[in-house]
């Protein structure tokens, strides 16, 4: 438990314990988690910060372009005819955020957890786990910002942003990288080798292609369809349909509410392993 100094009767200064509640989870200083993970990035090459963003783009350009002349229109959201370009754009961007948001929570945290020993030394100092895990987490949707920034630029440039409601993809996309973030530190507290982190991905491709980003949920079975319909990817996906054509439903509060429970639940479990593991 940290400790505080107080003076006694006598004049002198002794260590009492720090009567603070949750101090030793929480310092209020995630801030220098923060500082520090801009300085690294500074000294990083910023041609690897940015590659993950290119993997959903170029999805877009040979299947928005190039299969989407031969597809032509479908149904969006409401049932309002849209081209197969503007049907998976917004579902990419969904994509692109988790991308970035997961390769910081996971294969970064993964590093620093078991080859730099990073955060057994922040633990000897202030820090408590919730700094760290809100610091780390705040570094992954830095990441998921700047993906998802870049891919809505794409978007526009495109031409498929058609209303003003597109405004809100960008801070949708913090908060679907925020949900994948908050699990993503917490889940690779488990990993202990090269091959287990493998599992993360096995996990996220097929949630990538079947979270009904490049065709309707209705192609599947019934029971395949409650399958995907719990999985986070396919509430990113939707909500982004909803709002790159401004057509909101009550289902929009649905996906709205998984993402906020799935935070809080994320950065829940991320402290509780933290703390499990290192303040022994």
């Amino acid at each position: 438990m940290k400790a505080l100094t107080e003076e006694n009767p006598d004049g002198d200064y002794i260590l009492s314990a720090d009567r603070r509640p949750l101090s030793a989870l929480y310092a209020r200083n995630a801030r220098s988690v923060i500082e520090r993970g801009f300085r690294v990035i500074k000294s990083q090459n910023w041609v690897i910060l940015i590659s993950g963003f290119f993997e959903p783009v170029f999805y877009l350009l040979s299947l928005g372009i190039g299969l989407g002349g031969l597809v032509g229109a479908v149904a969006g959201p409401g049932g309002a005819p849209i081209s197969y370009a503007a049907y998976i754009a917004p579902a990419l961007l969904a994509v692109s955020a988790m991308n970035g948001a997961i390769y910081d929570s996971t294969w970064n945290i993964f590093f620093k957890m078991h080859f730099g020993k990073l955060y057994q030394s922040m633990l000897y100092t202030s820090l408590g786990p919730f700094d760290i895990a809100v610091g780390e987490i705040f570094m992954a949707l830095f990441r998921g910002f700047l993906y998802a920034l870049g891919f809505t630029g794409v978007m526009g440039l495109m031409g498929l942003i058609t209303t003003p409601w597109a405004l809100l993809l960008v801070p949708t996309s913090v908060m679907v990288a925020f949900g994948f973030a908050s699990f993503g530190m917490a889940i690779t507290s488990y990993m202990k080798t090269f091959q287990q982190m493998d599992i993360i991905t096995f996990v996220m491709l097929p949630m990538f292609l079947f979270s009904a980003t490049f065709y309707p949920l209705s192609v599947y079975p019934e029971p395949v369809q409650w399958v995907i319909q719990a999985l986070p990817l396919w509430h990113g996906v939707e909500l982004m349909r909803e709002i790159s054509i401004g057509v909101f439903s009550a289902a929009t509060w649905i996906h709205l509410a998984y993402y906020v429970v799935m935070i809080l639940i994320g950065l829940a479990f991320t402290t509780r392993r933290l703390r499990a593991l290192f303040l022994r």
